[in-house]
């Protein structure tokens, strides 16, 4: 089954099962970075990343048997992302079908539990074997792919409005750190806020579109716990290509509920221009690099 989101790198044109595992092939065989580390159970589990444009590419992991020859057991396309996105606490857990982590983090600027496939797995079994775990001073860069998004015309803010929305944003979230503290007032003001927004919008509604009234928002989508339904700012846009295929890739720098991340599509599955101060919105497929410090040997 070749990935839904392998489109979102530069690869619509795959064709069968027979066109992937020629790139599989090729990718483990032209790998541009290859970790290696040793589970608990003593077996060698490898990750093999192939770039196709700078910071996006294809991983092929899998593990080295008893004769030492890598046996491929799953792939998935990426895009790594830059800065740093959250400093607040992350939790990883296996995935119960392969040796592949997920990562969960609370952050108050969006309101809900960010989920995300995390991208590097080998330094996190190493240091999860190590004497190191658990690691402290990690933060999260936060990435994702997109396989099909609109661009919108931004909303006209006055310096006062954008003061305005900073300070309302800043008290939220320490409201949303004390509800889940259990402070009942909190949880009150946040419920009276809901209910606030939902009667103007509403109300408006009849009258306007709902994309003047909303800035921006996060929101889980379907039934996958990664893929997160967004409509945010562009803070930066440039363009590259698959070198393998030639599609163009389009890669924005987005701010949601002021939580930033980067975000890559195919241009032909983008409908406008992206520009800086423009919305992207669309459905994603989260991904993260938990940054680790230095472990000491």
């Amino acid at each position: 089954m070749i990935h839904s989101y392998m489109r979102a790198i530069g690869f619509a044109g795959l064709r069968g099962r027979s066109d992937l595992n020629r790139l599989i092939g090729e990718s483990v065989q032209q790998a541009t970075t290859r970790d290696y580390v040793k589970s608990d159970g003593g077996v060698v589990v490898a990750q093999f990343d192939r770039e196709f444009a700078p910071g996006v590419g294809l991983s092929v992991c899998g593990e080295f048997d008893s004769q030492d020859r890598f046996v491929y057991e799953y792939y998935y396309p990426y895009f790594r992302g830059t800065g740093i996105s959250s400093e607040q606490d992350v939790t990883v857990y296996r995935l119960a079908a392969r040796e592949a982590y997920a990562g969960i983090c609370d952050d108050y600027r969006v309101g809900v539990s960010i989920i995300f496939y995390l991208q590097n797995m080998i330094p996190y079994v190493r240091v999860l074997t190590s004497k190191e775990f658990p690691v402290q001073g990690t933060t999260l860069t936060l990435s994702a792919l997109a396989t099909e998004g609109i661009i919108l015309l931004p909303i006209y803010k006055s310096p006062e409005d954008l003061e305005y929305v900073r300070i309302h944003a800043r008290e939220r979230e320490e409201l949303i750190e004390d509800a889940r503290e259990g402070d009942e007032e909190a949880i009150e003001t946040l419920t009276r806020e809901d209910m606030d927004n939902y009667a103007t919008v509403s109300r408006l509604l009849p009258e306007e579109d709902v994309f003047t009234l909303v800035d921006s928002y996060f929101m889980p989508y379907g039934v996958e716990s990664d893929l997160y339904s967004v409509l945010g700012e562009i803070l930066e846009v440039r363009k590259d290509h698959n070198r393998l295929t030639g599609e163009v890739l389009v890669l924005m720098r987005l701010s949601v509920n002021r939580l930033e991340f980067d975000v890559c599509i195919a241009q032909k599955d983008l409908f406008g221009e992206p520009a800086v101060g423009r919305r992207f919105k669309g459905t994603i497929w989260m991904q993260g690099l938990v940054n680790l410090p230095e472990i000491k040997e």
